[in-house]
């Protein structure tokens, strides 16, 4: 299995957690670490070249860390120039079916805070749900996300257990929707 990650942070060489997530993962075989804000600093993005990759690969990982209940906008973008109508979706868009389709991503607040009564009012999987609905929209299958929270409080240990876990679910060929 060939698995594309595409990390969407803003400033991945300052973040703690996602760069210890991408420096992990690259050392694993038929993984593709692209970092899209190295790749297009000015978010012009090579649409052809993104659905090649996409095309070459099994399963596709979102790595970001979770801004303002969604994804940094870089990967905003990168949806909505890649995943065109006719390509990815609609009567003829059928190039992902059959993908997987994992979302890998990190918040600064603690757990509790994700959840029906906690400080954000909702959970992570009701925020994600988006996504999931773009998953299901381009045919592909949605599979359980991995969620690190309080990432600003981990100790460097911590950060590296995190990036071992991240890159045994990643690669896990076993992985499936409600595990």
């Amino acid at each position: 299995m060939k698995t594309l990650v595409l990390v969407g942070h803003p400033d991945l060489q300052e973040s703690t957690m996602n760069k210890a997530w991408s420096e992990r993962l690259e050392k694993e075989e038929n993984v593709t670490v692209h970092d899209l804000y190295k790749e297009y600093p000015n978010m012009n993005i090579d649409v052809k070249r993104e659905q090649n990759l996409l095309l070459e690969h099994d399963r596709i990982v979102f790595q970001f860390p979770f801004f303002w209940y969604s994804t940094p906008a870089m990967l905003k973008e990168w949806q909505d120039k890649v995943l065109e109508y006719g390509w990815a979706y609609g009567a003829e868009g059928t190039k992902l079916h059959g993908k997987e389709f994992l979302v890998v991503t990190s918040t600064g607040g603690p757990g509790g805070a994700y959840r029906s009564g906690g400080f954000n009012h909702y959970s992570m999987s009701e925020l994600l749900k988006p996504l999931q609905a773009t998953a299901n929209l381009t045919g592909m299958t949605f599979l359980p996300a991995y969620v690190e929270h309080g990432v600003r409080m981990m100790s460097d240990d911590e950060v590296v257990a995190s990036a071992e876990k991240v890159a045994a679910h990643v690669v896990n060929p076993e992985l499936k929707f409600g595990r």
